[in-house]
């Protein structure tokens, strides 16, 4: 990772911050985006604190033109682009039948079209570095989740978009990694949105049983590093693709069971 340069999008918070630190002291240059302002400033002072060079970008990813000021602004700063990684992301908690259609629509534009957008910006400049690009998606990328099917949605459409794009990039000697971390301590279950689109407020789960945001960040730089395909952790993350993969009705059967015991409200 010495000298080379990372743009990590929604990276004030959980995954993002601790990646951006990761990669940092691994001797990276981090540029990171957020939408708030203060979260911007903390992880900035974090990495200042540790003497690694970095530009705090203020964009909605999925904004298309906040985007593509994030690439540009990266490139301006340091004068190539190596890695992007995809992190930023929102979450939802909420039947199908009980959501407003805004909630399954917000959840495709961050996480699929924010994807796409960064992506599209980002790979001139990766592909002349031979670089990556990181999606950092999740189970539910691999096995539709009860009360998330505007997450899940979204990241099956991720999975697609990166799977095609690292076929065509084959000629280039381009990495693309999908990472899916299972379920990690992090405040995404917190800002997840309720049926009527505002956030949930709080999580419900243990968030302290869960592997750190620290453990994958470390994780995600070797995969990188190594140029893997796929990372999935944590063993609850890779016997459920597992069993999705191999017996699919059981895993119907276990998923339904294991969300009806941690969601008892949706009445499923």
């Amino acid at each position: 990772m010495r000298d080379k340069v990372v743009l990590i999008t929604g990276g004030t918070s959980g995954i993002g911050r601790a990646t951006a630190l990761e990669f940092g002291r691994a001797g990276a240059k981090v540029a990171f985006t957020g939408r708030n302002e203060a979260r911007l400033a903390e992880t900035a002072a974090e990495l200042a604190a540790l003497g690694i060079p970095h530009l705090a970008i203020r964009a909605d990813v999925g904004v298309e033109a906040d985007s593509q000021l994030a690439v540009a602004e990266t490139v301006a700063a340091f004068g190539k682009l190596d890695i992007l990684i995809n992190n930023a992301g929102i979450s939802m908690r909420a039947l199908f039948r009980d959501a407003d259609l805004d909630v399954i629509r917000q959840l495709m534009q961050t996480n699929f079209f924010g994807t796409v957008y960064a992506t599209k910006f980002a790979l001139p400049y990766v592909t002349a570095a031979k670089g990556s690009i990181v999606g950092i998606s999740s189970i539910a990328g691999y096995r539709g989740l009860p009360g998330r099917t505007g997450y899940s949605a979204s990241k099956f459409a991720m999975h697609g978009f990166l799977e095609a794009l690292r076929t065509e990039l084959l000629p280039q000697g381009v990495h693309v990694l999908l990472a899916c971390p299972g379920f990690t301590a992090s405040n995404i279950r917190n800002v997840a949105l309720a049926a009527d689109g505002q956030a949930q407020g709080e999580s419900p789960r243990d968030e302290g049983a869960m592997m750190s945001s620290e453990a994958v960040a470390g994780h995600l730089l070797q995969a990188v590093q190594q140029r893997r395909r796929d990372l999935v952790l944590t063993s609850q993350g890779k016997l459920t693709v597992w069993l999705n993969r191999l017996l699919p009705g059981l895993a119907d059967k276990l998923v339904l069971k294991h969300f009806r015991k941690e969601e008892p409200d949706f009445n499923l």
